[in-house]
């Protein structure tokens, strides 16, 4: 069996059978780059290419034996193609292939995230803009403060994910680095030119002074890029987990027919996937940290990287795909509450208009500091004994005297929501474009 095809999925791209497909066709490419030096011949090349193949249960036992894992791959290799594989492996080392080959997986993990983001980011649009004018009361420190939209709430999610598209696409260049250089970077028994033509046979980039390795700052990079595309995972998990508490239930996840939420209470509505992401996302947070402590090999290599990246290549990528869909399922599907959003604006009897009332007053004349005396106490009021704000304000002398004849119109002014809904479009604009 021929193994060297494009696996859709990303579970699929960590087999053994895609890692060694990889390593062959970086194999192929230096016999190909070696053809066009004369090294090669051309018979011997359509051998190689027509016969070359593996089968990963035979690598495996050749392994048992040999301890080399890259041994073990070209003998199995010739056992197909015979004679002519003397030519393959000419001037390389087994480093020259694995790490080739990584970024190939690599690369090839990073697009299927590109494509998970596109997904959330197409969803965080099209309820951003659903919701684009849907009042919601905004909270710093979970404390009511002023309100906002939920579609401005969403849309700041996209324009966070659209940077860790930028990030990534940034990071899986720095990763998509190759090298065949040989034993410890000096091209003894392999030329530049093979380098060149390899990498961009496969459509990577060549590394910059390999040594047995290509440096590891780039692979940091791109596993620190995942943590943080995490982090705005997380940061949406949060959000939705507050907002469905039962206090607040403004949104809340999908609940299907038939699910269960506990095996003790009935009517439990548990936002399990958002506190599940928020639980995975510290493993890519770990992840990042395994990425930073392989960066410091002994000399011109060791192999303390090797089993940390057979780890962490595939758990990171697999998770940070995994967790960018599933946010995405959920935004598609989130069940959103206007109605509980507008009971939570007028919660605090209209406290949350204070700031407006600051500035009308200010502006009226008085002095700030004033101002600030004047609406503090009628908040504290409020926020004591209950009520009205906005009666406690117009019922004040000090209030109706600096706003004159008016008080009652002007209030209702700056008691009207609405007024909060000024800039959406600008903002809408700045993150999505005119369109």
């Amino acid at each position: 069996m021929i193994a060297r095809y494009t696996l859709p999925e990303m579970g699929q791209i960590w087999t053994d059978e895609n890692r060694y497909a990889k390593w062959l066709d970086v194999e192929l490419a230096a016999c190909r780059a070696w053809n066009k030096l004369g090294r090669i011949p051309g018979e011997a090349l359509a051998e190689i290419e027509a016969k070359a193949a593996f089968e990963v249960a035979r690598v495996e036992e050749i392994e048992a034996e040999t301890r080399h894992d890259v041994i073990a791959f070209l003998t199995n290799v010739a056992e197909h193609v015979g004679p002519s594989s003397r030519y393959i492996h000419l001037g390389l080392t087994s480093s020259d292939v694995l790490d080739t080959a990584y970024a190939l997986l690599i690369k090839e993990s990073g697009e299927l995230i590109l494509a998970a983001l596109d997904r959330l980011l197409a969803a965080l649009k099209t309820r951003a803009l659903e919701h684009k004018y849907t009042l919601q009361m905004g909270r710093s420190h979970g404390i009511h403060a002023e309100p906002v939209t939920f579609g401005l709430k969403l849309v700041g999610f996209y324009a966070e994910f659209a940077r860790d598209r930028e990030r990534l696409e940034r990071a899986i260049d720095a990763a998509a680095r190759g090298k065949i250089s040989g034993a410890v970077g000096t091209y003894a028994n392999v030329t530049p030119e093979v380098e060149t033509m390899v990498m961009a046979d496969l459509g990577l980039t060549p590394a910059v002074a390999s040594t047995q390795v290509v440096s590891r700052d780039g692979l940091a990079e791109y596993f620190c890029t995942l943590a943080i595309i995490g982090g705005s995972i997380e940061r949406l998990a949060v959000e939705i987990r507050h907002m469905q508490r039962t206090e607040v239930l403004e949104a809340e996840e999908a609940f299907a027919k038939g699910q269960k939420g506990s095996s003790a209470m009935p009517h439990k509505r548990n936002p399990i996937g958002s506190e599940n992401l928020s639980g995975q996302v510290r493993l890519l947070r770990g992840y990042a940290l395994a990425a930073l402590e392989n960066m410091a090999l002994w000399h011109e290599r060791d192999i303390s990287h090797s089993s940390v990246e057979r780890t962490i290549g595939p758990d990171a990528d697999t998770l940070t795909h995994y967790s960018l869909h599933r946010m995405a399922g959920m935004i598609e599907r989130l069940t959103v509450y206007p109605e509980n959003m507008q009971r939570n604006l007028n919660l605090t009897g209209g406290l949350i208009h204070s700031q407006q009332v600051l500035l009308a007053l200010a502006q009226s004349g008085i002095s700030r500091e004033d101002a600030y005396r004047l609406v503090q106490q009628h908040a504290m009021a409020t926020w004591a004994e209950g009520g009205s704000f906005r009666e406690r304000l117009e019922n004040d002398p000090e209030v109706s005297g600096a706003l004159g004849e008016k008080t009652g119109e002007i209030l209702d002014g700056l008691f009207d929501p609405k007024a909060h809904l000024k800039q959406v479009d600008y903002i809408f604009e700045q993150i999505l474009g005119k369109d």
